[in-house]
């Protein structure tokens, strides 16, 4: 006998398999047909589920941001200083174990399909926000907010860069590289 799914059980379980496809490909690559396949249903069932092709994908998406902002956050019982750098390293951590998704990612919302720059633009702006917090300014000025914006963006791309490099040639220990962040951000601020 076979299992009988409810509707939200089988949205997650679609969700699951596009979020383990996009490891190794770009969001606009995955195939509906491979992904109903692997589950074990038709493509027409697929879009029971999911009205479009465009729909599973800003489902998968969002997943992927809900992901990332999951595992960046910070044990709360921590001082901020410490949340801060338990943050950074959880997110070069996350870059690291999932470069080619997450670039997937950066280079979609840098393509200009609008449902990844809107799930990119509104997890940046979390995490934006949470080290706003962290730092004390959570009612920042535009300025200030604009600055955490593009540090967390020299952030991103220092990960995507140190973590492209095989491990013995990277110049830094991922502690070095959430350190010299941390720096970097006190730096800007005082500008």
């Amino acid at each position: 006998m076979s299992q009988r799914w409810t509707a939200d059980d089988r949205r997650k379980q679609l969700v699951r398999i596009g979020l383990m496809m996009l490891r190794t490909q770009p969001i606009h690559e995955l195939s509906i047909d491979a992904v109903a396949g692997q589950a074990g249903i038709s493509r027409g069932l697929l879009f029971h589920y999911f009205p479009s092709k465009r729909d599973y994908y800003v489902a998968v998406i969002s997943a992927a941001g809900r992901r990332l902002l999951r595992v960046t956050k910070p044990d709360e019982s921590l001082p901020p200083p410490v949340q801060l750098r338990q943050m950074l390293l959880a997110f070069v951590a996350f870059i690291t174990r999932r470069r080619d998704a997450y670039i997937s990612f950066v280079r979609g919302a840098a393509g200009g399909d609008n449902y990844v720059v809107e799930v990119y633009a509104d997890t940046r702006t979390a995490l934006t926000n949470r080290v706003l917090d962290l730092i004390g300014c959570p009612d920042a000025s535009t300025a200030e907010r604009m600055t955490v914006h593009a540090w967390f963006a020299y952030v991103e791309d220092l990960a995507i860069e140190w973590s492209g490099l095989p491990e013995a040639d990277r110049p830094t220990t991922d502690e070095e590289l959430v350190d010299h962040a941390i720096t970097a951000l006190e730096s800007l601020r005082k500008l």
